[in-house]
């Protein structure tokens, strides 16, 4: 058995945020797929493993089949457990903890949602979506400001922000998102790309029947 099962499913950029802090850290990990688009994370089994019925959830069983849900707080348990891309002092960890709350509540939080409307229900062009669009473009710009003058969200090298922020930006083709009006968080995501043992969602999430 592997050190870890990452519950998770390749259309999820939350789920890939798990996957790619496994995969950076060089855990010994194993992935179990979800088949969300058919309510698998509805069923009375898997909302035992997490009453909040969402993915990704993390299984350590290095520690007695710890079970993590919510991806901020698995990545702050993958920092710990690894010593990697972990905030070093406080004035670190209130900047990483800034960010991933900035990236869950506004950046993840908007463009998640444009891109179910968008991709996976074809409501690209209808009110919600293009409002949804709209705050996730604000975001981006406050992202990009930032990434003007500084390498990483954080810190002076990567840090769980990272990771947490970038989860949903390697699919812009899904949303009609041109990364040369965002230079800035376009040079970030080679950045990102350049790490050891980074990977696409695709190369390390497992997919299945893809929704209707």
């Amino acid at each position: 058995m592997a050190d870890y099962t990452l519950h998770c499913f390749v259309e999820s950029g939350n789920a890939y945020k798990a996957a790619l802090m496994l995969q950076l850290t060089g855990c010994d990990w194993q992935a179990e797929w979800v088949d969300f688009f058919n309510g698998a994370h509805r069923t009375p089994e898997y909302r035992a493993l997490n009453e909040m019925g969402e993915v990704p959830v993390l299984v350590d069983h290095g520690e007695g089949d710890l079970v993590l849900s919510q991806t901020g707080v698995i990545l702050y348990h993958l920092a710990g457990k690894t010593g990697m891309y972990k905030p070093q002092t406080p004035q670190e960890e209130r900047e990483v903890l800034r960010w991933i709350l900035f990236d869950n509540h506004k950046l993840t939080g908007y463009l998640s949602i444009w891109r179910f409307l968008h991709r996976f229900l074809n409501k690209g062009g209808d009110p919600e979506a293009e409002f949804m669009k709209g705050r996730t473009i604000a975001a981006l710009k406050i992202v990009e400001r930032h990434l003007e003058t500084h390498d990483w969200l954080a810190a002076g090298r990567p840090t769980i922000a990272d990771v947490s922020a970038c989860g949903y930006l390697f699919w812009p083709d899904h949303v009609d998102l041109d990364w040369s009006q965002f230079p800035s968080i376009n040079a970030w995501l080679k950045r990102i790309q350049s790490l050891e043992n980074w990977a696409a969602p695709e190369d390390i999430v497992p997919s299945g029947p893809q929704p209707a």
